[in-house]
């Protein structure tokens, strides 16, 4: 199996552009993961997150996890759980207003840190989207245009862990799924795996490494680039070991009344001629649906937003 691409960063504004582009190109193409270093976020405020997110969960969640799920959720079970999740989770919304004010159970110094790292990571998100132009031949600043509808684009993190698990043959940390939204950027548990790919129909590993920010697209930037770049299937594995692992997922993703539509600059004519075209949408409308199937399989999901393509949207 070829290497998990990893990425570096460091000299994205010097004589490695071009070579670093090139990786990212083919990340994207053939993976629709990649693994960054060197991404400009300090080790040191990497550090401190992982260690409060860590904090809080022992301080404010453990117990709860224990009481409604570990202690319900395997009883009496002989065949694999396909209705619930081996995880505890918690959701913080930074765009476009943050709720961080409102979530209970968090400590002030935890508090300002997530605010501090999640700005950190939506100007990466926006580099990032912006190097994908780069190489998709488009203007620079068309899919932040995109995504940004009336009021900005959506932007939040899910904190999750997952505890250690019993009888990980039974239940998935996380159920395979694509992530329905724009770009994703992850900062998991360097000491504890479990983040799988589908690649090829093999489940592969994504290496957990210290300080690394894991990136994956979702499925609007497939619509968008009209399946150049692909969203990928990826699940979590639950672990017997340890202390269990830390997962900091956040999600830059289009405004809820962003119109996406595949660029008509990446649309050969040939696809056209063929109506081999992903349709257009309300984002909103594509995260109803979403909400019910996001354990099924993608194509569906386009299908029937095509299938509601028959009144025109207002894309000015």
């Amino acid at each position: 199996m070829e290497n998990f691409p990893v990425i570096s960063l460091e000299n994205i504004n010097g004589s490695e552009r071009s070579a670093i582009l090139e990786k990212i190109k083919d990340a994207c193409e053939n993976w629709g993961f990649f693994e960054l270093v060197k991404h400009g976020i300090s080790p040191e405020l990497m550090d401190t997150v992982e260690r409060l997110t860590k904090e809080h969960y022992r301080k404010c969640m453990e117990q709860r996890f224990k009481e409604l799920v570990a202690s319900r959720a395997l009883e009496g079970v002989q065949t694999e759980i396909n209705d619930m999740d081996w995880e505890s989770t918690f959701f913080v919304r930074h765009l476009p207003q943050s709720n961080i004010n409102e979530i209970p159970d968090l400590g002030d110094e935890y508090r300002k840190l997530m605010k501090e790292f999640a700005l950190k990571l939506e100007k990466l998100a926006e580099e990032l989207l912006d190097l994908l132009c780069e190489n998709l031949g488009l203007e620079k600043g068309y899919l932040k245009k995109v995504f940004y509808g009336s009021k900005g684009p959506n932007f939040g993190t899910k904190v999750s862990n997952y505890p250690p698990c019993p009888k990980p043959d039974l239940i998935k940390g996380l159920r395979a799924h694509t992530d329905a939204g724009g770009i994703i950027l992850l900062f998991q548990d360097d000491r504890v795996s479990g983040l799988q790919l589908l690649k090829d129909g093999q489940w592969i590993d994504v290496p957990p490494m210290r300080h690394t920010i894991v990136v994956n697209l979702g499925d609007q930037l497939e619509v968008i680039t009209n399946g150049k770049y692909k969203s990928v299937e990826h699940r979590v594995i639950a672990q017997t070991n340890g202390d269990g692992r830390m997962s900091i997922a956040s999600f830059y993703n289009p405004g809820s009344d962003a119109v996406i539509f595949p660029a008509p600059a990446l649309l050969e004519k040939e696809a056209e001629e063929k109506k081999q075209v992903y349709p257009k949408f309300v984002f909103e409308d594509y995260m109803k649906l979403y909400a019910a199937l996001k354990f099924q399989a993608k194509e569906p999901r386009f299908e029937a937003m095509k299938a509601l393509e028959t009144s025109p949207i207002a894309t000015a």
